[in-house]
C-alpha cells in the first residue's frame, strides 16, 4: 500500500502592520486557498451578505437547500421526529404551526414547552470581502461565540481568528473559516445603512462616496487605478525620467484661455463689514485685466464654434458669456473712474494671504518645463482644477493629470512616448489586475480585455489635423453624427470630431498633430508654414481623448508675438519668459488625463464614478 503523501502547506505571510492574513495572499495563491486548509488565520474585513441556520451541532449533515453553497447545517443525532426537524430547521413552518394550532400540536404534544427556552443555537455564514481582490470568504460563527443578529447585517466590520476547511460539497467557495475567537465587530445601524445587498446604480453611489468603496465595483476600479498609477511610475522611472511634485497654486494661467478657480482668504475678511448696497458683489477680488483677459478667450471662442457650424446651443451660451463678460469688464472701467483712490474700510486685495491673484493649477506644464530645461526629462502627477460649468460625463472639476516634458525632443519624440505609455498601461492592467478586469469584463464592459489586448501590439494611426478634416469630409457619417461633416480648415475638432476618426473611420488609436494656431495654447511650437503649431492628441476607440501634447516654442520673439495676440498680461508670464532668454532649448512634452483612462480602461461611462471624490459642478460631497 503506498504510502500517503504529506500535506504540503503553504506559507503564511501576515499582514506586516495589522497581523491578519490578506484575502488576496489566501485566493491569488493558484489554488483557491486548498494550501492554507488546516491553518490557523486571523481575518478581517466587512460582510457583504450572510444567513442564519437553526440547529444543535451535534451531527454535521449536507442540506440540499444550501448545498450549492457548501453550506453544513447541523441537525439532532436522536431523537428528532420528522416534526421536530421541521420545526428547529425552518422557523417560518414553526410560526405558521403555532398559528394554526397554538401551543398544542397532536393531541397535547407542545410545540413549544417554554416561552422563556433560551433560543436554538444557531449558525451565522458571512460572506466577506477584505478590499484586497475580488474573492470573497466564507465565515462560519456558531452562536455561541457571539449573537448573530449583531453579524449578519450587510456592513458589519469583524476581525477574527478560525482555521480554514475545506468545504465539503464546493460551489462558489471551496474553502471557508471556521471561527474560534472572534476579536473585534463593528456593528451597523441596519435601518440607516445605505448600502443593501441588492445592485444600486452608479449615479446614487455617488451620493454616498464615503461608502461607496465596499461595493464590488467600485472597489475593482480603485485597485485598477492603484496599479495604474504605479504602472505610471514605473514606466517613467525605467526610461531615467525624474519626478517633481508641482505647485496646486499658482500665479500664472498655463494655458492662456482657461476658466479658474481663485484662491482667496478675502472672503473672511470681508465677515462682518458693511457691504454698500450699490457694490457688484461679483466684481469682488476681480481685476479689470483678468476680465479684459477672459473677453479675449471668450471671444476666440465664439469664433471657432462659428466657424465650425456645429452646437448651435453651445454657440448660442458661448455669445450670451461674452456679452455677461464685457458687461463686467464695463462696470469695473466705471467703478474705476467713480470710486476714490483708497478708503480705510474697503478691503484691497494686498491684503489677502497671497498679495496677487493666485488660482489653482489648470495644468503644472509651463512650472515642469522650467526643470527640464536643467534635468533633462522629468514627469509629475497631481490634480488639476478647471471651471467648467457644463454636465460632462468625461469631465470633472479636479482631474488627475500625468503631465511629462523631455529636453531636447522634437513632436515625433513626444508622439511615440505618449505611443508607448498607453501600451505599457494596457499591458500592465492585464498582467497585474487579471481577477479585476475579469470582473469588469463579466459586469461592466465585455470587450475590456480585447480592447486592452488589441492595443498591445497594433501600429498607431498618424493623421494630420488636414488630413483628418479631409477623412471626416469623406464619412458618410449615419444620422446621428451628420453634425461632424461641413469642416473647414481653421475650424476646431470637437470630442465628437476625433472619437469618430478613432471609433469608426480608422478603428484603433489615432494621433491627430499639426492643429491650427489658434486651437491650441500660446507656447505651443509654430511650425514652418506660419498657419499650424506642433500639437497633437491621442484618441483611443471607446475612450476618446486621453493625451495632449506638443512641442514647446523656444523662440523668444515667436512667443512673445504669439502672447500679444493673445492679450495675456506679460508680467504674469515673465519668469516663464526668463527660462527662455537664458539657455532655452528644444523641449516636447505631453499630458495624460488618468481619470480618462481608467474610464477607456474599466469601460464604465461617467469619470464621477472612477474618481475617489468627485468634484463637479454644482456638488462636492465627502
Amino acid at each position: 500500500m503506498a504510502a500517503q503523501q504529506p500535506t504540503v502547506f503553504t506559507p503564511v505571510t501576515f499582514s506586516k502592520y495589522s497581523k491578519r492574513v490578506l484575502l488576496k495572499t489566501v485566493f491569488e495563491s493558484g489554488d483557491g486557498g486548498l494550501g492554507f486548509v488546516d491553518r490557523k488565520l486571523v481575518v478581517g474585513g466587512w460582510v457583504k451578505s450572510s444567513k442564519e441556520v437553526i440547529g444543535d451541532a451535534v451531527r454535521p449533515l449536507v442540506d440540499a437547500s444550501v448545498k450549492a453553497a457548501g453550506d453544513v447545517l447541523p441537525l439532532k443525532a436522536k431523537d428528532a421526529s420528522c416534526i421536530e426537524i421541521v420545526q428547529s430547521r425552518i422557523p417560518i413552518v414553526r410560526s405558521l404551526l403555532r398559528m394554526l394550532y397554538g401551543n398544542h400540536l397532536h393531541g397535547g404534544e407542545k410545540l413549544e414547552t417554554n416561552v422563556h427556552e433560551p433560543p436554538l443555537p444557531s449558525t451565522a455564514f458571512l460572506v466577506v470581502n477584505d478590499g484586497s481582490c475580488v474573492a470573497d470568504l466564507q465565515v462560519v460563527v456558531e452562536s455561541s461565540l457571539h449573537q448573530p443578529i449583531h453579524l449578519m447585517p450587510s456592513g458589519t466590520c469583524i476581525l477574527v481568528e478560525g482555521i480554514l476547511k475545506r468545504i465539503p460539497v464546493p460551489g462558489k467557495h471551496t474553502v471557508r473559516l471556521e471561527v474560534e475567537k472572534i476579536l473585534h465587530v463593528g456593528k451597523v445601524e441596519k435601518e440607516k445603512y445605505p448600502l443593501s445587498q441588492t445592485r444600486i446604480p452608479m449615479d446614487v453611489l455617488r451620493n454616498f462616496s464615503y461608502f461607496r468603496p465596499r461595493i464590488t465595483t467600485v472597489a475593482s476600479v480603485m485597485r485598477i487605478r492603484n496599479a495604474l498609477t504605479f504602472a505610471t511610475h514605473t514606466f517613467f522611472q525605467n526610461h531615467s525620467f525624474l519626478y517633481v511634485q508641482l505647485p496646486t497654486i499658482t500665479t500664472t494661467d498655463s494655458e492662456g484661455f482657461s476658466e479658474k478657480f481663485h484662491v482667496t482668504t478675502l472672503a473672511t475678511k470681508l465677515a462682518g463689514k458693511k457691504i454698500e448696497p450699490t457694490e457688484d458683489k461679483e466684481t469682488d477680488g476681480v481685476s479689470l485685466e483678468t476680465v479684459k483677459a477672459a473677453v479675449m478667450e471668450k471671444s476666440n471662442l465664439v469664433k471657432e464654434l462659428e466657424r465650425s457650424e456645429g452646437n448651435k446651443e453651445a454657440l448660442a451660451a458661448a455669445v450670451q458669456d461674452l456679452k455677461r463678460t464685457n458687461e463686467l469688464a464695463l462696470q469695473l472701467e466705471a467703478r474705476g473712474k467713480s470710486k476714490p483712490e483708497s478708503r480705510k474700510d474697503e478691503v484691497n486685495f494686498h491684503e489677502n494671504f497671497l498679495p496677487q491673484e493666485t488660482y489653482l493649477a489648470v495644468s503644472g506644464q509651463l512650472h515642469l518645463e522650467t526643470y527640464a530645461c536643467a534635468l533633462g526629462n522629468v514627469y509629475s502627477c497631481g490634480p488639476r482644477f478647471r471651471v467648467d460649468k457644463i454636465e460632462s460625463a468625461k469631465h470633472a472639476a479636479e482631474m488627475w493629470m500625468v503631465e511629462v516634458e523631455i529636453a531636447f525632443a522634437e513632436l515625433e519624440d513626444a508622439m511615440n512616448c505618449a505611443d508607448d505609455l498607453v501600451k505599457f498601461l494596457s499591458k500592465w492592467v492585464l498582467d497585474h489586475c487579471v481577477d479585476d478586469m475579469k470582473f469588469v469584463e463579466k459586469r461592466i464592459d465585455k470587450t475590456s480585455i480585447q480592447r486592452l489586448e488589441s492595443f498591445k501590439s497594433c501600429s498607431f494611426e498618424k493623421v494630420s489635423y488636414t488630413a483628418a478634416i479631409e477623412s471626416l469630409e469623406k464619412a458618410t457619417p449615419d444620422q446621428k453624427h451628420q453634425h461632424l461633416k461641413s469642416l473647414k480648415f481653421g475650424a476646431a475638432l470637437t470630442a465628437d470630431h476625433l472619437s469618430y476618426l478613432a471609433d469608426t473611420i480608422y478603428k484603433k488609436p489615432v494621433i491627430v498633430y499639426n492643429y491650427p494656431e489658434g486651437t491650441k495654447p500660446f507656447n505651443v511650437r509654430l511650425n514652418d508654414d506660419g498657419k499650424t503649431v506642433a500639437a497633437f492628441d491621442v484618441v483611443l476607440p471607446k475612450g476618446g481623448v486621453v493625451i495632449s501634447g506638443s512641442q514647446k516654442e523656444e523662440r523668444l520673439d515667436v512667443l512673445m508675438r504669439r502672447m500679444g495676440e493673445m492679450g495675456l498680461p506679460r508680467e504674469q508670464y515673465e519668469w516663464y519668459l526668463e527660462i527662455h532668454r537664458h539657455g532655452a532649448v528644444n523641449h516636447s512634452g505631453f499630458s495624460l488625463a488618468f481619470d480618462r483612462f481608467l474610464l477607456f480602461t474599466t469601460g464604465l461611462t461617467d469619470i464621477k464614478d472612477v474618481i475617489p471624490f468627485p468634484r463637479s459642478f454644482g456638488k462636492a460631497r465627502d
